[in-house]
């Protein structure tokens, strides 16, 4: 992961009320699970959510490192996810002659259940409060001497808490803009296979034309296995499958990992974000996709290997252009103005707490101007892969042989020893490379660094030298040998020594980019970065003196518990009935893309109860990292799978408005029709409801 700057997760869309930072509204908040609001759930819904039913709820749910949230959902390890969260896994085991994005995939025996090349499972053992250690190590540091410190001292930390153990992985974690640090401890798994998955047809029925809205009707999951030394894990923490069938009104909680939310960022980086931001990553989000589709036009294979590319893009352009419009809004950014400037006065009122604090904001202001002043050369050449894997993985193996050379509270943080299993299991998987794929998507890119920077920019010119993007792209990926995983596991053990002496053109290409790329870093973390965390702190800390504690941070892909109810909205006049039926996926079907069912239901369409639920919307607060995050009842029993949000939820990332927001999920009894009725995926079935 780069510098925290950089690790914004995306998603928004037009947002009616702000959110003050004194009080939480409705059913807002994605909770810490050591600071849960339990009596505010019990006055409003009678609710008493215990430490025990607290504790088993958080043992019970699961990360997928990669950017996603996940279930264990029986006793011998079977894990529930969305299907867009396991399709990397689902791609990376098809093939021309069995596509199982296309055809789904079912292990009929456990012998059939196959392992993902990349997929690491997390599961969230012990939260531990570090702020006052990390407090007292970076007391009176600036600059610089901060930012060593800091990263030293977690890395430390870090190293203490998982102690040589790589099934142990340990992150610390800044919440509250760096006034508060907690240290998240958690059980690593990385043995994890696929037992079944729908097809793409129906996991993302109604495509990009339903996306971010609803009604839907998308069953939009996946099953896996964790395996522990190659038999199935045996877990005694996991999540009953509901018998009674989820309704309107029912009190429902999501446990998940939300990959983050800017509700409390200053007036100054919101106008980066909109201005600097997502126009860049808009306008490549857009030339992308069309590289993309016209790549899909050359034949079957090329649309196989792309489609999950593709989407990804899809569903990333569309909710970026929400929040670029949400923060173009005149009305809400007024109401973040007024937000920040009330703040300001209550802190300035106070002469203690402005002699404290009173800096930050203007501090914070001047460092964004720095950083716009490094912005488009730090996209060109530290925060990119010039669109192919084996540039990342040459960049992984030239740093690798220098960083673990280095103590490990100095190395770059990807590289500190916490995050090496991780690294590891990346940098060695078998997934397949597609050399056709991979030198279409360098020429964009190599195109589109030298239109950035221009062509007489120093490292454009060392670079390029006298080859164009197309010639640099084929001769290079025609030539590379990185492609062979047992090579890189050579040069990895081989150091720096191996690494100098490769002839490969992607450690070559590596090696000369690094040095540019590390000053440009470097400036980042150890003078703009730092300045921001500071002063990011002070404003932390000026919230707790102003409004107290009584709220919760943004969020930072670590788990969190929301609550709400099933509900429905009102929408351009008309009311939103909150819970779909099979029937609505059946008339919606058109033989068309992407409203086109899949043959295994048009087969089972007599089989089939109609009036199943599919689909269903709540009030709980989430936002991207979500996916693939269950919805439980107070039973702590599944009743659903959250996939998605409606339109307005996106909105989120810098508000919540309980009127109109809504959480998307499929609905629990809809997964087990399909499974039994469609598939005959009885197998699965059984693993759900044995105790």
């Amino acid at each position: 992961m780069k510098s925290g700057l950089f690790n914004l997760l995306f998603s928004t869309l037009f947002i009616t009320l702000s959110l003050t930072a004194s009080t939480v509204h409705a059913d807002e908040g994605m909770w810490l699970f050591n600071k849960f609001p339990t009596e505010q759930v019990k006055q409003k819904y009678g609710f008493n959510a215990t430490p025990e039913w607290l504790d088993h709820a958080r043992l019970s749910s699961a990360r997928l490192a990669g950017g996603c949230s996940a279930s264990f959902v029986s006793s011998n390890g079977l894990v529930l996810t969305n299907h867009h969260c396991a399709s990397s896994c689902i791609e990376q085991l098809s093939t021309p002659s069995k596509d199982f994005i296309e055809t789904g995939f079912y292990a009929k025996t456990q012998g059939d259940e196959i392992k993902c090349p990349e997929i690491e499972i997390n599961r969230l053992v012990n939260i531990t409060d570090v702020t006052a250690r990390l407090g007292k190590a970076t007391d009176k540091l600036d600059g610089k001497a901060f930012n060593d410190k800091l990263k030293s001292e977690m890395a430390a930390i870090e190293k203490e808490c998982s102690a040589g153990n790589e099934l142990s992985r340990c992150d610390v974690v800044s919440l509250f803009q760096g006034s508060k640090y907690h240290l998240y401890q958690y059980q690593r798994y990385q043995d994890v296979r696929l037992v079944f998955a729908p097809e793409m047809a129906i996991a993302f029925f109604g495509g990009d034309p339903d996306n971010f809205n609803f009604p839907r009707y998308d069953l939009d999951m996946a099953m896996l296995r964790v395996y522990e030394k190659d038999k199935p894990l045996v877990n005694s923490h996991y999540f009953q499958w509901s018998k009674t069938p989820a309704k309107e009104g029912d009190l429902s909680f999501v446990t998940g990992h939300p990959g983050g939310t800017s509700r409390l960022l200053t007036i100054a980086q919101l106008k980066f974000v909109r201005d600097e931001q997502l126009m860049y990553r808009l306008l490549n989000l857009a030339e992308l996709r069309g590289v993309l589709t016209e790549f899909q036009k050359r034949g079957a294979e090329q649309k196989r290997i792309s489609t999950g590319l593709l989407f990804g893009i899809e569903n990333s352009y569309k909710g970026m252009y929400g929040r670029l419009k949400a923060l173009q809004d005149e009305k809400f950014f007024d109401s973040k103005i007024a937000d920040e400037k009330k703040l300001i006065a209550a802190v300035n009122a106070k002469p203690a707490l402005k002699k404290q604090y009173g800096s930050a904001w203007s501090e914070i202001a001047d460092s964004y101007t720095e950083l716009r002043k490094i912005f488009k050369a730090l996209n060109n050449t530290e925060n990119t892969n010039f669109g192919t894997r084996y540039f990342s993985i040459a960049r992984t193996l030239v740093r690798s042989a220098t960083e673990l050379k280095k103590e490990n509270g100095v190395r770059l943080r990807e590289y500190r020893d916490s995050a090496l299993p991780e690294l590891k299991q990346g940098l060695f998987s078998s997934a397949p490379i597609y050399n056709e794929l991979e030198t279409t998507l360098m020429t964009y890119s190599l195109t589109k660094v030298r239109e950035r920077l221009g062509a007489d920019n120093p490292f454009v010119k060392t670079l390029f030298g006298q080859q164009s993007p197309e010639e640099i792209a084929q001769n290079m990926i025609s030539k590379t040998k990185l492609g062979d995983v047992a090579l890189r596991k050579k040069l990895f053990e081989g150091g720096l020594e191996a690494i100098q002496a490769s002839d490969d053109p992607f450690i070559k290409m590596a090696l000369l980019v690094d040095p540019f790329a590390r000053e440009l870093r470097t400036k980042l973390e150890d003078t703009i970065d730092t300045r921001i965390k500071k002063n990011s702190e002070k404003i932390g800390k000026a919230r707790f003196a102003i409004y107290g504690d009584k709220n919760y941070p943004d969020a930072t892909f670590t788990l969190r518990v929301s609550y709400g109810q099933i509900k429905g909205y009102e929408e351009n006049g008309h009311s939103v009935t909150p819970v779909t039926q099979f029937k609505g996926a059946y008339e919606r079907h058109t033989g068309r893309d992407p409203f086109k069912l899949p043959d295994s239901w048009l087969n089972a369409k007599n089989k089939v109860e109609m009036t199943t639920p599919f689909n269903f919307c709540s009030t709980n607060d989430i936002i991207g990292g979500n996916s693939g995050s269950p919805v439980i009842n107070k039973d702590a029993e599944v009743v659903g799978l959250i996939f998605d949000g409606n339109i307005q939820s996106l909105g989120g990332d810098y508000g919540f408005d309980e009127r109109v927001n809504r959480a998307v999920a499929v609905h629990s009894e809809a997964i087990v029709e399909a499974l039994k009725n469609v598939y005959g995926a009885q197998r699965v079935v059984d693993d759900l409801f044995k105790k």
